[in-house]
């Protein structure tokens, strides 16, 4: 069995490289990577079954990625909101600690499509020191989540040096990974990967399944390891024109996950990412998905859809319609479009402390 480095290693990272097997012209392609990089390793090529397919869509360049019409290259201001490179401080009790460049798979919606896999991402032993001093240094942060590029494309002795040095820090109570690995590349999760994880709990893994070929018996070992080892596993789905905006695609997406034993977790609304306008769809569809799964799937299927607001200001969850009104009565419209009354309970309003006070000494004529 080959290992996931010779996996990795095999990597295809130019268009022409494609066009034996797919009789694709890569001409077009080229001037593509030079702005973006390009990197398929053989496991994830080997799910692609037609050209243009939803697993060719994420991660074979496109040119329509040279024409984006609205979209700013750091779209969430990550660089605005990180007081030491490699680290965002967005969220008052938690920070997001890019500890690498790299990824498995160079997927063409990324977030950080601007500089992952390029020269403009220094990670280094120096970053990553700064970005430990920093959260050493801030007791209201209490939730590290790991990310890149992918954490888990570093070495086990990398991994164990930062998670060791993360649990270290005694404010910090939660640990979270961000990992595109069990989909991309589920080879690299090792028993050896395994133990290292397992010394630093608690440790939460967030995931990231857009499609349900994605999940094979491959992906679904991976993650069973990793749920064996008693780390909860959670998923974060891309809405995406032509990968997964169809909503039978999306519950099946979802019930196969939670057959894996991967909670979905969010379904977010494609950010605003230069180069990736071809993969937005509109916030309406993302709703009707929302409603086509609340009710006719089971509950823990059913993630929350968000908006990661541009410009910096966090996710924000978009709902269906189902309160249609608050008051002495409450409105509701359940998964079948059916309206139902609930007898609200009416607020009480605190009285103001000087006249608790008053009230309790019996000061206040007619209060009893």
């Amino acid at each position: 069995m080959e290992t996931w480095q010779k996996i990795l290693q095999a990597s295809i990272t130019k268009p022409g490289d494609l066009t034996r097997k797919y009789g694709i012209d890569p001409r077009p392609l080229e001037e593509v990577t030079e702005q973006y990089p390009m990197r398929v390793n053989p496991y994830y090529l080997s799910l692609i079954k037609d050209v243009d397919d939803p697993i060719w869509r994420q991660a074979v360049p496109s040119e329509k990625e040279l024409h984006a019409s609205v979209c700013p290259a750091d779209p969430l201001e990550e660089e605005n909101q990180s007081p030491v490179p490699n680290l965002v401080h967005r969220y008052p009790d938690r920070a997001l600690f890019l500890v690498c460049s790299e990824c498995a798979m160079y997927c063409r919606f990324c977030t950080r499509k601007r500089k992952v896999g390029g020269e403009s991402m220094l990670v280094n032993r120096e970053t990553i020191e700064r970005g430990l001093d920093y959260l050493r240094a801030h007791a209201e942060i209490r939730d590290v989540i790991v990310s890149g590029g992918d954490p888990l494309l570093l070495a086990d002795e990398k991994l164990d040096w930062i998670l060791r040095e993360l649990r270290a820090i005694p404010h910090i109570e939660i640990i979270r990974i961000g990992s595109r690995i069990p989909v991309v590349l589920p080879q690299r999760i090792t028993m050896g990967l395994i133990r290292v994880l397992r010394k630093y709990q608690p440790i939460y893994l967030n995931t990231h399944f857009n499609h349900p070929d994605e999940i094979t018996e491959t992906s679904a070992k991976a993650c069973a390891r990793l749920a064996d080892a008693g780390i909860p596993l959670g998923n974060q789905t891309v809405l995406m024109r032509g990968i997964n905006d169809d909503p039978a695609v999306m519950k099946r997406l979802m019930q196969k996950l939670l057959a894996i034993r991967v909670r979905p977790y969010y379904i977010y609304q494609a950010d605003m990412v230069q180069g990736t306008d071809h993969f937005r769809t509109s916030v309406e569809e993302g709703i009707e998905i929302i409603r086509a799964l609340r009710g006719h799937t089971s509950g823990l299927g059913v993630p929350a859809y968000v908006i990661d607001a541009p410009g910096g200001g966090g996710k924000i969850p978009i709902l269906p319609d189902y309160l249609q009104s608050l008051g002495e009565e409450v409105v509701l419209k359940n998964y079948l479009g059916d309206t139902f009354r609930y007898a609200n309970v009416k607020q009480e309003v605190p009285a103001e402390p000087s006249r608790r006070a008053a009230n309790a000494k019996g000061d206040i004529p007619g209060d009893c």
